[in-house]
């Protein structure tokens, strides 16, 4: 992380370790900096009063490393960001009016993103700060990873009965609360149906008497110019002195044939020309037998009509065309023959829904079961853990509990609430001393009292937790000599199987890092780029020197840090 203007830092470079990282320093040195700069890429509340004083903003920049296929990177590439050689960049940049911006692989993103990717990057524990697994969903979660197959295979299949009792049960609502409207739409598409087969019209009818219509209403306009156009084409028989197209043609071509053998050229135009004589009367003829064959019919003209009016009092119902009418009629048919169905389809949605809801309960139970055998394992290790963390009366269990629901699943007699896991509320409690009840760990512990009880649920959860860092502060509240140097060897375990990232006052915590930062001021009270280092060999001993007994540069606190470290 890059952090510049923020509280006491001026401008300073966090370098953590692919394992265990611990930030040291003098108390008001700005450690707890370090814990706020990543609350804010991570998509924390802004504040104003953070913003150094004199500075225009504070900015955080951080890059995080995540594989292409892991759930953040998927999210962030979703919304636009684009990975740098396998790693996310995010920065938040917070103005000294109070104004913040976030942006995610080069893209500007809404504040909310961040908090969105939060979950699957990092888990921060620490009394200010969210803790991942103070939610009930994600103690679930973690029970069911702890527990592996013995819950993921009836997980697996309760969750498959669960959509599909999901899906049948919205079909049955839908028939059984809009029944009064599906009789309605039924009764609707049956008087529909009932006028189309009244009239039972043919694909395209509507086109054909169209036209009949138009033709039989100009009968006698057609019949006259069909006369007449004949009459010009092939001579009027009461008047033989007339001159008609087919007469000049034929004299035409007589011209033409006298002397058509003296010139090829000619020759060809008289055959042309004898090619219009028989388009003539070819024409002429049909003329002719189109006057005669015309019906003036005035009452196949209102038959026509009578017909056109039904096809339209359908088409003003079902359709713009008679095409669009049959297509209408087919699909209500179709829907018709569903709706008439519902009797039967609720019947068969009911008895599914029953077969279904007695398969879950079923599944439930086994889940029920696979949880509370792996509660009881998990509640003797994170116990185990806690003695050693001087907690060594505390005492954790987990509560599942189920809630009655009239309308849900019977599992053990009982109808309780289900949902897409299981019916199981699972809570994780803690009994501090002898005597006190259980009670949520939220409640149940002191701020450096839930730090362990975490690092105690992080080292058994090892592995099983795909978040890829921890961050704990004031993990070593209240606490310390044999005790300290067990919490350090605890998040060195942890540091196996995942980054983890400790501010730390005590030296027992700090010496089993593989890496160890110092954060110090300069002597007008800031932290600069330079004010942030990794400590190795003598500078290592140096700081734990000071962390033992304040006396960095004594010979004899210098022995028991170097003996620390070499014990780590």
């Amino acid at each position: 992380m890059r952090i510049r203007s923020l509280g006491v830092i001026d401008d300073a470079v966090v370098e953590l370790s692919p394992g265990f990282t611990a930030v040291t320093g003098e108390t008001g040195a700005g450690k707890t900096m370090v814990v706020t700069s990543l609350g804010l890429l991570l998509g924390g509340r802004a504040d104003a009063a953070l913003v150094r004083i004199g500075a225009k903003n504070a900015v955080v920049e951080g890059r995080i490393a995540v594989p292409e296929d892991a759930a953040a990177a998927v999210r962030a590439e979703e919304a636009g960001a684009e990975l740098d050689d396998g790693a996310l960049l995010i920065s938040r940049t917070v103005s000294a009016e109070g104004r913040s911006r976030a942006h995610l692989g080069g893209r500007s993103v809404p504040v909310g993103m961040l908090a969105e990717l939060a979950d699957d990057l990092v888990a921060v524990h620490g009394q200010t700060d969210q803790q991942g697994l103070l939610k009930l969903t994600r103690q679930r979660q973690a029970l069911d990873r702890y527990a592996g197959d013995a819950v993921a295979g009836p997980l697996a299949k309760y969750a498959e009965a669960y959509r599909r009792l999901r899906a049948v049960t919205r079909e049955l609502e839908e028939i059984t609360t809009r029944a009064r409207e599906r009789a309605q739409e039924a009764d609707l598409l049956r008087y529909g149906l009932d006028e189309v087969a009244a009239v039972e019209p043919r694909a395209g009818e509507d086109v054909e008497l169209a036209e009949e219509a138009e033709r039989l209403g100009h009968a006698e306009a057609l019949a006259s110019a069909a006369t007449a156009a004949h009459a010009a084409l092939a001579g009027n028989p009461e008047d033989p002195e007339g001159v008609d197209a087919s007469t000049l043609v034929a004299g035409a071509q007589r011209a033409l044939d006298a002397v058509r053998a003296h010139d090829p050229a000619l020759a060809a135009l008289a055959e042309r020309i004898g090619e219009v004589g028989i388009l003539l009367r070819d024409v002429a003829g049909e003329l002719a037998g189109y006057a005669d064959d015309l019906d003036a019919d005035p009452l196949r003209l209102a038959a026509v009509e009578e017909r056109r009016a039904a096809l339209t009092a359908l088409t003003r119902k079902y359709g713009e065309d008679v095409a669009a009418v049959l297509a209408w009629a087919e699909q209500g048919a179709a829907r018709l023959t569903e709706l008439d169905g519902d009797d039967e389809r609720i019947g068969e949605l009911t008895a599914e829904r029953d077969a279904l809801r007695a398969e879950l309960g079923g599944l439930a139970q086994a889940l029920t079961d696979a949880r509370t055998e792996a509660a009881e394992r998990f509640a003797a290790a994170v116990t185990a853990e806690l003695a050693s963390l001087a907690m060594p009366h505390a005492r954790v269990s987990f509560a599942i509990r189920q809630t009655e629901d009239p309308e849900g699943v019977e599992v053990g007699g009982r109808t309780v609430a289900y949902g897409p896991s299981g019916v199981d509320e699972v809570e994780l409690l803690l009994a501090p001393h002898p005597g006190a009840p259980p009670r949520p760990i939220a409640k149940g512990a002191s701020g450096g009292e839930l730090s362990r009880v975490m690092l105690a649920v992080e080292v058994v959860f090892a592995g099983t937790d795909p978040v890829p860092t921890y961050l704990f502060d004031e993990v070593d509240a209240g606490v310390g000599g044999k005790a300290a140097v067990e919490i350090g060897r605890r998040l060195a375990r942890l540091a196996k199987s995942a980054q983890v990232v400790v501010v730390t006052h005590l030296p027992q915590v700090a010496a089993f890092a593989d890496r160890q930062l110092l954060v110090e001021k300069t002597n007008d009270g800031s932290v600069t780029r330079s004010g942030v280092k990794v400590l190795e060999g003598e500078e290592r001993i140096r700081e734990l020197s000071r962390m033992l007994a304040g006396q960095e540069d004594s010979e004899t606190a210098r022995a028991p840090a170097a003996a620390l470290l070499e014990t780590a």
